[in-house]
């Protein structure tokens, strides 16, 4: 089963762009038995060749679905299918860019019909799809638009697959994880390993552990690592002598464990995550009118963030998500650059704070919002995750804003009396990184259940 896709843009910087239209159409080697074809709006800005080109603008996009509104269309469409486009690697780095910031890891095998073209139909004077479909006699419409690329793509693929007679071709341009023959000890050790939550440590044969980690599935990460091809796997798979593991049930107890432990232990194979696990935060100031401003810049350790993010790209991509969730100006959050009004108050979804036409202490008030939902600064609260059992929860403890440690708990206990919870938290250190690793948890899982306390004072 394959899906032609065609993808249109905003253009703009690599890998900052945003899909404003989209086009999928399942096809069984025969016929088209499914189809989405949607315009997105992709909450920045259309550069003006790009309008030239498609014939898309922002006014065309104002109602449209934003991509995490059609997201999960995109996933059951293309589900057990091979990606073909023309220019696979263009399209589906974009969705790969637009799923990374939901958080949610895309991964599709591609096929592109501009290297199968040249294999086939070789000696072409060129291999763009308007060129190459004209001098192949195929109709082609709404050039330059996803349907009309994505049907032109469908009947290029069609008579592509009338010419692989042998199908050679296309099952070797199809690209895919090479399939590795494993050694009986990296099998055994993969065998033991359980498919669940935790943390895992790679040992030598002197029992020294050489790599820590966390997984949801401890089972299939230990897979991906025995039959990875890059250098450091490979080292792995030469030195490994036996795993151990930690359940944790939670993934927030899994990456909290993990930062600690790589600190403490310093595993030859853990280098990058000794380094802070975070590049970008979320700082706040107020300009000359009152207005409370929020940026994104460097993580420099110096200024206290109000949250933090793993790079630039998330970063921006949570400030498109709270602008609309708060109702705030693209101007006063930095992305939209501009003398003037921002793009949002031309389009009538930003109430004027960007020339002065909202009060600042009714703007001020919805940032706030934000900045006491995504910090902890000054709380002190219990998160409540998943256990190791089916009775079994985690909390983890947050005093004073201050990450104070975790421990687990049978359902039967309550957890709501600050002196009484201490007894089952095991110390940790609170540093940047579990403090990023906490926020961070706490804005993709939105249905945490988080237990406020009483101060210390007030619980005696």
């Amino acid at each position: 089963m394959y899906t032609i896709v065609d993808i249109e843009t905003t253009g703009g910087k690599y890998n900052e762009e945003g899909i404003t239209e989209i086009a999928i159409y399942k096809y069984d080697g025969h016929e088209v038995v499914d189809q989405f074809i949607s315009l997105v709006n992709p909450e920045r800005e259309i550069q003006p060749f790009v309008v030239n080109l498609t014939g898309i603008n922002s006014n065309m996009l104002r109602n449209a679905p934003k991509f995490y509104e059609i997201a999960k269309r995109v996933v059951e469409i293309t589900e057990g299918s091979i990606l073909v486009a023309h220019n696979a690697k263009f399209d589906y780095r974009i969705l790969r860019t637009e799923f990374s910031r939901l958080g949610f890891e895309f991964e599709r095998e591609t096929l592109c019909t501009v290297q199968l073209s040249k294999d086939l139909i070789p000696d072409l004077p060129s291999y763009s799809l308007g060129k190459l479909v004209r001098s192949l006699g195929i109709p082609v419409t709404d050039r330059h638009r996803a349907s009309g690329d994505a049907l032109a793509t469908v009947k290029l693929f069609k008579l592509l697959i009338d010419k692989d007679t042998n199908k050679n071709i296309i099952q070797n341009s199809i690209r895919k994880e090479p399939k590795l023959q494993l050694e009986p000890k990296l099998v055994d050790l993969i065998a033991k390993t359980p498919s669940i939550t935790g943390v895992y440590y790679i040992h030598n044969a002197e029992g020294t552990i050489l790599y820590i980690g966390k997984s949801k599935n401890i089972k299939k990460r230990i897979n991906q690592h025995f039959t990875g091809t890059d250098t450091k796997s490979k080292k792995i798979q030469l030195q490994v002598a036996d795993v151990t593991y930690e359940a944790t049930g939670s993934e927030l107890v899994a990456l909290l464990k993990e930062s600690e432990e790589i600190k403490r232990v310093k595993p030859k194979f853990n280098r990058s995550l000794r380094r802070s696990l975070f590049t970008s935060a979320l700082h706040s100031f107020v300009d000359d009118k009152g207005y409370i401003n929020l940026s994104i810049e460097k993580a420099d350790g110096r200024r206290k963030a109000i949250t933090t993010f793993s790079n630039r790209q998330s970063a921006k991509a949570f400030m498109f998500k709270v602008v609309e969730d708060f109702n705030l100006c693209q101007k006063l959050t930095g992305l939209y650059k501009t003398k003037s009004s921002c793009f949002n108050y031309d389009i009538k979804s930003c109430n004027g704070a960007c020339i002065g036409e909202e009060d600042p202490e009714l703007y001020n008030h919805r940032v706030n919002e934000l900045i006491k939902k995504y910090s902890y600064n000054n709380q002190n609260m219990v998160i409540i995750d998943r256990g190791r059992d089916i009775d079994e929860r985690s909390a983890i403890l947050i005093e004073n804003g201050i990450f104070q440690g975790l421990g687990f708990f049978n359902l039967n206990y309550q957890v709501n009396n600050l002196a009484i919870l201490k007894t089952i938290i095991t110390p940790m250190q609170n540093n940047k990184d579990s403090q990023h690793i906490i926020q961070s948890y706490l804005r993709r899982n939105k249905k945490l259940k988080i237990v406020n306390l009483d101060t210390p004072e007030e619980n005696n």
